[in-house]
């Protein structure tokens, strides 16, 4: 017979189980499913609404119509914001973990520049629609893909650099898979969108939303198109690699009160708060 006091221990075994309960697991989990979300909720809007067409649109074209585009924008900055966060984090654990190796500093910080950058370019891109400010919109797609594919070159040479005394040979040849697939794309997007907006497919093709087998380019749009999504899932693929890295560092805020009012005190009893990022072997 099943014992009364043999479910509560499951039930507390299988929470213990579950990863992001661990850490900051949460950060980089957060980011991929809300990221994920923003593109699929715009994109079912967009299609239900009929202002793209099913088969592969570019990923901003599903946030350029009213209401899907407020949906985009609002999701993607929140997505921004998640970005930034989980980029500091690895930040911090990567100069916890080495404070002495000076290359590794230097593509540290190197790393958190890029990843910053790419994380404006997203939200540029979330805030700029490409039908109406198509520069900035394309400024905001270099940023995103161009630093972040940068980025992540850059965690990927961390990742061997700390192998295999902090990282595993297992996480450094996965992130070098996802950076490879991430670099093909990018090189099939690159050509094929530099040769459809070369002008020889007419000059409407910015504000273009639908296309046909017939239309002039529609093979290059559907690479093009194809070349993005399968980016995009290779920094999906990439931030989830995170997830095994943040079970292993936590956050603490500590607040030193140095006096018993909050009235203006003497210089040397300033308040002072301090917030401090614990990082643990791996």
């Amino acid at each position: 017979m099943f014992s009364s006091h043999l479910f509560p221990f499951c039930f507390r075994r299988l929470i213990e189980m579950w990863w992001f309960q661990q850490g900051l697991s949460f950060l980089p989990s957060a980011l991929v499913i809300w990221t994920a979300a923003a593109f699929i909720f715009s994109y079912i809007t967009a299609i239900t609404l009929h202002h793209v067409d099913p088969a592969l649109p570019y990923i901003s074209d599903t946030g350029t119509v009213a209401p899907e585009k407020c949906l985009f924008g609002v999701m993607l900055n929140i997505a921004a914001v998640l970005c930034v966060a989980t980029i500091y984090v690895r930040y911090k654990q990567v100069h916890a973990l080495s404070p002495e190796e000076p290359r590794i500093i230097r593509l540290n910080k190197a790393g958190l520049a890029l990843g910053l950058l790419s994380c404006l370019g997203l939200s540029i891109v979330a805030n700029f629609q490409k039908t109406t400010i198509f520069a900035a919109h394309i400024c905001g797609a270099v940023l995103t893909f161009g630093l972040g594919s940068f980025y992540m070159f850059v965690q990927t040479i961390l990742s061997y650099k700390m192998q295999p005394k902090i990282h595993s040979k297992q996480v450094f040849w996965i992130r070098l898979v996802v950076v490879i697939w991430c670099g093909v794309s990018a090189f099939s997007m690159l050509t094929c969108s530099s040769l459809l907006y070369s002008g020889h497919f007419g000059s409407d093709i910015v504000q273009k939303l639908h296309w046909n087998p017939e239309d002039k380019g529609y093979v290059l749009h559907m690479i093009t198109t194809a070349a993005e999504w399968s980016m995009s899932f290779s920094f999906f693929g990439f931030f989830l690699t995170y997830i095994r890295d943040f079970q292993k560092i936590s956050l603490r805020v500590e607040a030193n009160l140095q006096g018993l009012t909050l009235y203006d005190t003497a210089p040397g009893l300033i308040n002072n708060e301090r917030t401090h990022l614990l990082s643990k072997d791996t």
